[in-house]
């Protein structure tokens, strides 16, 4: 990726309160708006300089911007950028994750390591689906099942969590669900979509999320 596009990219992340209206960098282009409960809204665009399936996933709070990530086809979380840094997969993986693994036969297994400025992360884990259909808001979404710990580099576990994700074999990628903490699978958080919305629909590519906000303080603007 170009280093102007990497400046475009931080150059969006607001600081924490301010408003920012929200474009996508030049030879982009925008695919689809999620508003999704928990006060979350996601934008996702492509880019023709990318290899084909590529996509970038925008994450956006009451405060504006808070995370872009660049996924592959295969839903790989290639790299990122936050306001705690940016970070970036090692590859290649020992267990790449693999949505079509998951789409084929019902399961896929993962193992890779992250890269962040405050060092290497280490996830393993594994994709489900649960046989759950369902549409939301005219989109087929497939259930999936989830469990998974983060290691630091001396094999510490920083977390375990599990929990229920959506995943759109159309656009293939994942949406956020029900999701808890392995240590208290009551206390779980719901950030699962709502609306999706599409190019000359209202609130295309919009950066205001509106459902649950004030309520729920999403555990993702991290």
């Amino acid at each position: 990726m170009s280093k102007h596009l990497i400046a475009a990219l931080i150059g969006l992340l607001p600081v924490a309160g301010s408003a920012q209206t929200f474009s996508v960098p030049d030879g982009c282009e925008g695919v689809v708006t999620v508003q999704q409960k928990g006060c979350l809204l996601v934008n996702i665009w492509q880019c023709s300089a990318d290899p084909e399936g590529d996509k970038w996933i925008g994450l956006f709070s009451e405060a504006g911007l808070y995370s872009v990530q660049h996924v592959d086809r295969e839903f790989q979380w290639l790299e990122a950028f936050k306001m705690s840094g940016s970070e970036a997969l090692v590859q290649p993986a020992d267990d790449p994750a693999s949505m079509t693994e998951l789409l084929e036969n019902g399961l896929d297994t993962y193992e890779f390591v992250i890269d962040k400025e405050s060092g290497a992360e280490r996830t393993v884990g594994f994709d489900t689906l649960t046989g759950v259909e369902t549409v939301i808001d005219g989109e087929p979404l497939l259930q999936t099942e989830f469990e998974g710990q983060t290691l630091a580099e001396d094999g510490s576990v920083i977390d375990m969590s599990g929990g229920r994700q959506w995943v759109s074999a159309k656009h293939r990628l994942f949406f956020f669900g029900e999701s808890w903490d392995a240590g208290n699978p009551e206390a779980s958080v719901d950030l699962s979509p709502v609306e999706f919305i599409y190019p000359d629909e209202a609130g295309f590519f919009s950066e205001n999320p509106k459902f649950e906000c004030g309520v729920i303080e999403s555990r993702f603007t991290k």
